[in-house]
Protein backbone atom coordinates (compact mmCIF):
# COMPACT_ATOMS: atom_id res chain seq x y z
CA UNK A 1 0.00 0.00 0.00
CA UNK A 2 1.34 3.40 -0.99
CA UNK A 3 2.16 5.95 1.67
CA UNK A 4 0.56 9.38 1.46
CA UNK A 5 3.79 10.86 0.10
CA UNK A 6 4.11 8.12 -2.53
CA UNK A 7 0.48 8.55 -3.57
CA UNK A 8 0.97 12.29 -3.85
CA UNK A 9 4.05 11.72 -6.00
CA UNK A 10 2.10 9.44 -8.34
CA UNK A 11 -0.63 12.07 -8.62
CA UNK A 12 2.03 14.69 -9.43
CA UNK A 13 3.45 12.47 -12.19
CA UNK A 14 0.00 12.03 -13.71
CA UNK A 15 -0.66 15.75 -13.52
CA UNK A 16 2.69 16.42 -15.17
CA UNK A 17 1.78 14.12 -18.08
CA UNK A 18 -1.43 16.11 -18.62
CA UNK A 19 0.15 19.58 -18.45
CA UNK A 20 0.36 21.76 -21.58
CA UNK A 21 2.32 24.95 -22.28
CA UNK A 22 -0.96 26.89 -22.03
CA UNK A 23 -1.17 25.83 -18.38
CA UNK A 24 0.55 28.74 -16.70
CA UNK A 25 2.47 26.68 -14.12
CA UNK A 26 4.05 24.59 -16.87
CA UNK A 27 4.58 27.62 -19.10
CA UNK A 28 6.70 29.32 -16.44
CA UNK A 29 8.94 26.27 -16.25
CA UNK A 30 9.23 26.15 -20.03
CA UNK A 31 10.49 29.72 -20.19
CA UNK A 32 12.71 29.61 -17.11
CA UNK A 33 16.31 30.37 -18.19
CA UNK A 34 15.23 29.80 -21.81
CA UNK A 35 15.77 32.99 -23.80
CA UNK A 36 15.73 31.19 -27.20
CA UNK A 37 12.21 29.86 -26.57
CA UNK A 38 10.95 33.23 -25.31
CA UNK A 39 12.47 34.84 -28.38
CA UNK A 40 10.79 32.35 -30.72
CA UNK A 41 7.36 32.85 -29.16
CA UNK A 42 7.61 36.65 -29.11
CA UNK A 43 8.88 36.77 -32.70
CA UNK A 44 5.83 34.83 -33.87
CA UNK A 45 3.24 36.69 -31.78
CA UNK A 46 4.55 40.18 -32.56
CA UNK A 47 5.37 39.27 -36.18
CA UNK A 48 8.92 40.57 -35.73
CA UNK A 49 11.21 37.85 -37.14
CA UNK A 50 14.36 39.83 -36.30
CA UNK A 51 13.43 40.41 -32.64
CA UNK A 52 16.36 39.76 -30.29
CA UNK A 53 15.55 39.02 -26.65
CA UNK A 54 18.42 39.85 -24.30
CA UNK A 55 16.80 38.99 -20.99
CA UNK A 56 13.85 36.93 -19.80
CA UNK A 57 12.66 36.37 -16.24
CA UNK A 58 9.77 34.21 -15.06
CA UNK A 59 7.67 34.94 -11.99
CA UNK A 60 8.79 38.57 -12.03
CA UNK A 61 7.41 40.42 -9.00
CA UNK A 62 6.54 44.06 -9.55
CA UNK A 63 5.51 46.45 -6.81
CA UNK A 64 7.01 49.90 -7.13
CA UNK A 65 4.42 51.94 -5.21
CA UNK A 66 3.81 51.31 -1.51
CA UNK A 67 0.25 50.19 -0.92
CA UNK A 68 -0.38 49.40 -4.60
CA UNK A 69 -1.49 45.95 -5.70
CA UNK A 70 1.52 43.88 -6.70
CA UNK A 71 1.57 41.56 -9.71
CA UNK A 72 3.72 38.59 -10.63
CA UNK A 73 4.47 38.40 -14.36
CA UNK A 74 4.54 34.96 -15.98
CA UNK A 75 7.41 35.92 -18.28
CA UNK A 76 9.06 39.33 -18.49
CA UNK A 77 11.53 40.03 -21.29
CA UNK A 78 13.62 42.80 -22.76
CA UNK A 79 14.76 43.08 -26.38
CA UNK A 80 17.89 44.56 -27.90
CA UNK A 81 16.11 47.91 -28.41
CA UNK A 82 15.12 48.10 -24.72
CA UNK A 83 11.44 47.31 -25.29
CA UNK A 84 9.71 45.34 -22.52
CA UNK A 85 7.44 42.33 -22.91
CA UNK A 86 5.01 40.83 -20.41
CA UNK A 87 3.82 37.41 -21.61
CA UNK A 88 0.83 36.08 -19.67
CA UNK A 89 -1.11 32.83 -19.86
CA UNK A 90 -4.80 33.25 -19.06
CA UNK A 91 -6.85 30.05 -19.01
CA UNK A 92 -9.97 31.78 -17.69
CA UNK A 93 -11.62 34.67 -19.50
CA UNK A 94 -12.07 36.54 -16.23
CA UNK A 95 -8.29 36.67 -15.93
CA UNK A 96 -8.11 38.53 -19.24
CA UNK A 97 -10.35 41.45 -18.26
CA UNK A 98 -9.20 44.59 -20.11
CA UNK A 99 -8.69 46.36 -16.80
CA UNK A 100 -6.13 43.71 -15.88
CA UNK A 101 -4.27 44.28 -19.13
CA UNK A 102 -4.32 48.02 -18.44
CA UNK A 103 -2.93 47.46 -14.94
CA UNK A 104 -0.14 45.16 -16.15
CA UNK A 105 0.82 47.76 -18.72
CA UNK A 106 0.80 50.62 -16.22
CA UNK A 107 2.88 48.67 -13.68
CA UNK A 108 5.53 48.09 -16.35
CA UNK A 109 5.54 51.84 -17.00
CA UNK A 110 6.11 52.65 -13.34
CA UNK A 111 8.80 49.96 -13.11
CA UNK A 112 10.74 51.34 -16.06
CA UNK A 113 10.92 55.09 -15.45
CA UNK A 114 13.24 56.22 -12.70
CA UNK A 115 13.48 59.49 -10.82
CA UNK A 116 14.97 62.22 -12.99
CA UNK A 117 14.31 60.48 -16.30
CA UNK A 118 12.43 62.26 -19.04
CA UNK A 119 9.04 60.82 -19.97
CA UNK A 120 10.30 60.20 -23.50
CA UNK A 121 12.74 57.67 -22.05
CA UNK A 122 9.84 55.40 -21.12
CA UNK A 123 10.37 52.21 -23.16
CA UNK A 124 7.76 50.69 -25.42
CA UNK A 125 5.87 47.94 -23.62
CA UNK A 126 3.99 44.90 -24.89
CA UNK A 127 1.41 43.26 -22.64
CA UNK A 128 0.54 39.92 -24.24
CA UNK A 129 -2.29 37.69 -23.03
CA UNK A 130 -2.41 34.20 -24.51
CA UNK A 131 -5.97 33.08 -23.75
CA UNK A 132 -7.16 29.49 -24.08
CA UNK A 133 -10.42 30.59 -25.73
CA UNK A 134 -11.14 33.20 -28.40
CA UNK A 135 -11.74 36.15 -26.04
CA UNK A 136 -13.40 38.37 -28.66
CA UNK A 137 -15.04 35.55 -30.61
CA UNK A 138 -14.12 36.84 -34.08
CA UNK A 139 -11.77 34.06 -35.13
CA UNK A 140 -8.75 36.37 -35.40
CA UNK A 141 -5.36 34.95 -34.41
CA UNK A 142 -4.35 38.13 -32.56
CA UNK A 143 -6.30 41.16 -31.36
CA UNK A 144 -3.94 44.18 -31.14
CA UNK A 145 -5.12 46.90 -28.74
CA UNK A 146 -3.81 50.41 -29.43
CA UNK A 147 -4.77 53.90 -28.28
CA UNK A 148 -6.21 56.09 -31.01
CA UNK A 149 -6.82 59.84 -31.15
CA UNK A 150 -10.55 59.82 -31.90
CA UNK A 151 -10.52 63.37 -33.28
CA UNK A 152 -7.80 62.71 -35.87
CA UNK A 153 -8.21 58.96 -36.34
CA UNK A 154 -4.46 58.51 -35.90
CA UNK A 155 -2.57 56.31 -33.49
CA UNK A 156 -1.64 57.98 -30.19
CA UNK A 157 1.88 56.51 -30.46
CA UNK A 158 2.56 56.40 -26.74
CA UNK A 159 4.51 53.15 -26.98
CA UNK A 160 1.93 51.03 -25.14
CA UNK A 161 0.86 47.85 -26.93
CA UNK A 162 -1.59 45.20 -25.72
CA UNK A 163 -2.10 41.94 -27.61
CA UNK A 164 -4.78 39.32 -27.00
CA UNK A 165 -3.73 36.01 -28.59
CA UNK A 166 -6.44 33.51 -29.54
CA UNK A 167 -5.39 30.17 -28.03
CA UNK A 168 -8.03 28.39 -30.13
CA UNK A 169 -6.54 29.57 -33.40
CA UNK A 170 -5.16 26.90 -35.71
CA UNK A 171 -3.74 27.04 -39.22
CA UNK A 172 -0.63 26.70 -41.32
CA UNK A 173 0.83 30.01 -40.20
CA UNK A 174 3.54 30.01 -37.55
CA UNK A 175 1.05 31.42 -35.05
CA UNK A 176 -1.44 28.65 -35.79
CA UNK A 177 1.28 26.06 -35.31
CA UNK A 178 2.43 27.77 -32.11
CA UNK A 179 -1.07 27.75 -30.62
CA UNK A 180 -1.29 24.06 -31.53
CA UNK A 181 1.94 23.45 -29.61
CA UNK A 182 0.66 25.43 -26.62
CA UNK A 183 -2.21 22.96 -26.36
CA UNK A 184 -0.14 19.76 -26.70
CA UNK A 185 0.59 17.43 -23.80
CA UNK A 186 3.29 15.47 -25.67
CA UNK A 187 6.52 16.80 -27.15
CA UNK A 188 6.21 14.42 -30.11
CA UNK A 189 3.08 16.26 -31.30
CA UNK A 190 4.71 19.71 -31.35
CA UNK A 191 5.81 21.67 -34.42
CA UNK A 192 8.61 23.77 -32.91
CA UNK A 193 11.71 21.93 -31.77
CA UNK A 194 12.55 24.47 -29.06
CA UNK A 195 9.16 23.95 -27.45
CA UNK A 196 9.32 20.18 -27.91
CA UNK A 197 12.85 19.87 -26.47
CA UNK A 198 12.00 21.79 -23.31
CA UNK A 199 8.72 19.88 -22.89
CA UNK A 200 10.53 16.58 -23.39
CA UNK A 201 13.11 17.54 -20.75
CA UNK A 202 10.47 18.50 -18.16
CA UNK A 203 8.28 15.46 -18.78
CA UNK A 204 10.72 12.67 -19.71
CA UNK A 205 14.20 13.50 -18.41
CA UNK A 206 14.60 12.35 -14.78
CA UNK A 207 16.16 15.68 -13.79
CA UNK A 208 13.36 17.63 -15.46
CA UNK A 209 10.66 15.44 -13.93
CA UNK A 210 12.26 15.86 -10.50
CA UNK A 211 12.34 19.64 -11.01
CA UNK A 212 8.67 19.73 -11.98
CA UNK A 213 7.61 17.51 -9.06
CA UNK A 214 9.51 19.76 -6.66
CA UNK A 215 7.82 22.84 -8.12
CA UNK A 216 4.37 21.22 -7.84
CA UNK A 217 5.09 20.32 -4.21
CA UNK A 218 6.20 23.89 -3.48
CA UNK A 219 3.04 25.21 -5.11
CA UNK A 220 0.91 22.82 -3.07
CA UNK A 221 2.60 23.96 0.15
CA UNK A 222 2.19 27.60 -0.85
CA UNK A 223 -1.48 27.00 -1.58
CA UNK A 224 -1.88 25.41 1.85
CA UNK A 225 -0.22 28.41 3.49
CA UNK A 226 -2.48 30.78 1.58
CA UNK A 227 -5.50 28.74 2.65
CA UNK A 228 -4.46 28.99 6.28
CA UNK A 229 -3.88 32.73 5.97
CA UNK A 230 -7.28 33.13 4.32
CA UNK A 231 -8.92 31.15 7.12
CA UNK A 232 -7.26 33.32 9.78
CA UNK A 233 -8.32 36.46 7.93
CA UNK A 234 -11.92 35.26 7.75
CA UNK A 235 -11.85 34.58 11.48
CA UNK A 236 -10.62 38.12 12.13
CA UNK A 237 -13.43 39.50 9.99
CA UNK A 238 -16.03 37.40 11.80
CA UNK A 239 -14.80 38.72 15.16
CA UNK A 240 -14.92 42.30 13.90
CA UNK A 241 -18.46 41.81 12.54
CA UNK A 242 -19.65 40.47 15.89
CA UNK A 243 -18.20 43.50 17.66
CA UNK A 244 -19.81 45.83 15.14
CA UNK A 245 -23.14 44.10 15.72
CA UNK A 246 -22.77 44.53 19.50
CA UNK A 247 -22.58 48.28 18.94
CA UNK A 248 -20.51 49.00 22.05
CA UNK A 249 -16.99 49.06 20.64
CA UNK A 250 -15.16 51.98 19.07
CA UNK A 251 -13.77 51.26 15.62
CA UNK A 252 -10.22 51.62 16.94
CA UNK A 253 -10.95 49.02 19.61
CA UNK A 254 -12.33 46.61 17.03
CA UNK A 255 -9.19 47.04 14.94
CA UNK A 256 -6.92 46.41 17.93
CA UNK A 257 -8.84 43.34 19.15
CA UNK A 258 -9.51 41.71 15.77
CA UNK A 259 -6.09 42.41 14.27
CA UNK A 260 -7.59 44.11 11.22
CA UNK A 261 -6.54 47.55 10.09
CA UNK A 262 -8.81 50.50 10.83
CA UNK A 263 -9.40 50.83 7.09
CA UNK A 264 -10.58 47.20 6.89
CA UNK A 265 -12.91 47.71 9.88
CA UNK A 266 -14.42 50.79 8.25
CA UNK A 267 -14.94 48.83 5.05
CA UNK A 268 -16.70 46.01 6.94
CA UNK A 269 -18.91 48.59 8.64
CA UNK A 270 -19.83 50.17 5.31
CA UNK A 271 -20.62 46.76 3.77
CA UNK A 272 -22.71 45.81 6.81
CA UNK A 273 -24.73 49.01 6.62
CA UNK A 274 -25.20 48.90 2.83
Amino acid sequence: MLTTAEQQHQEDLQRLRDLRPIDDDFMRCLFKDNIPLAELVLRIITDKPDLIITDCETQKDMKRLAGARSICLDAYGTDSAGKRYDLEIQRQEKGADPHRARYHSSVMDVENLHSGQDFKELPDTYTIFIIEKDFYGKGEPVYPIERINLATGKFFEDGEHILYVNGEYRGESNLGKLMHDFNCTQASDMNFELMADRTRYLKENPKGVSEMCRIMEDMRNESLKEGIKEGIKEGMKEAALRMLAAGKYALEEIANISGLSLEEVNQLKAERNA
